[in-house]
């Protein structure tokens, strides 16, 4: 497999800082890596604009940045989720037969961190690791119903509304909408708007701050339920959602 040399230094200098050594001159890094100062510059640059490297404004030094604790927080607090969601999510796929997930938002896209294939209702197309638009999907209307009306319109800027099945929503004014009545409702449906013959259903996930940070959700085939099966299934789910958040220290 290729290496990209610019990637493997940026991750290089990262290593380079320990418990022992929790800050670094430009010439310390060049001495321990074998580069220029000039090529160094560059690339610690790039590290702290995007805040995986920071300088200290008194002596100048290079230390590593917030960012990185921010992402290390985002991976233990998904891996604790995922492992208390999994048995809620096998029981109400083994009592409904249909497929369910777990998903997160990370950046403009949902992710599933966990999936449980139904028996009734083989999702193909869905996998742990799939990033989905917010726009199209149950688990993304949830993901980002509760956002800040700012973080919101942050996210919103510049989105690109793909039009997946005749169904999806394609605008700003629609999505809100929809986020609206998910909020009413405390659930999101996605009636073929992101694949065809496949209907879904989310709920949210509160922590013990009482804020959304993930979602459950259900997935079956048209040809497979009706309506009154699906709203069944929909509170089944919201039973779940209630019960993995009080878990995770949800007062409500």
């Amino acid at each position: 497999m290729p290496i990209i040399q610019s990637v493997e230094r940026a991750l290089q200098i990262l290593n380079l800082f320990n418990e022992q050594t929790t800050e670094l001159k430009i010439t310390d890094i060049s001495k321990q890596m074998g580069l220029s100062k000039s090529t160094l510059h560059s690339l610690l640059k790039t590290l702290q604009l995007h805040g995986y490297i920071d300088q200290n404004p008194e002596n100048g030094k290079y230390r590593l940045g917030m960012k990185l604790v921010e992402r290390g927080y985002f991976v233990v607090g998904t891996m604790d989720i995922r492992q208390k969601a999994k048995g809620w999510l096998t029981e109400l796929s083994s009592r409904t037969g249909q497929t369910t997930h777990l998903g997160i938002l990370d950046g403009r896209e949902g992710v599933y961190i966990e999936k449980i294939e139904g028996k009734l209702a083989a999702i193909a197309y869905s996998r742990i690791g799939r990033r989905l638009p917010v726009h199209a999907t149950a688990i993304g209307k949830v993901l980002v119903a509760w956002l800040s009306k700012e973080e919101l319109e942050t996210l919103l800027i510049d989105y690109c509304f793909t039009a997946y099945t005749p169904a999806t929503i394609t605008s700003a004014e629609a999505l809100r909408k929809t986020l609206a009545l998910t909020r009413e409702q405390g659930y999101a449906f996605d009636n073929e708007e992101n694949e065809q013959g496949v209907r879904c259903v989310a709920v949210p996930v509160w922590n013990h701050e009482s804020r959304v940070i993930a979602a459950l959700s259900l997935s079956t085939l048209t040809s497979r339920v009706n309506d009154e099966e699906l709203a069944s299934f929909r509170q089944q789910l919201q039973e779940a959602g209630l019960q993995l958040s009080r878990a995770l220290g949800y007062p409500g």
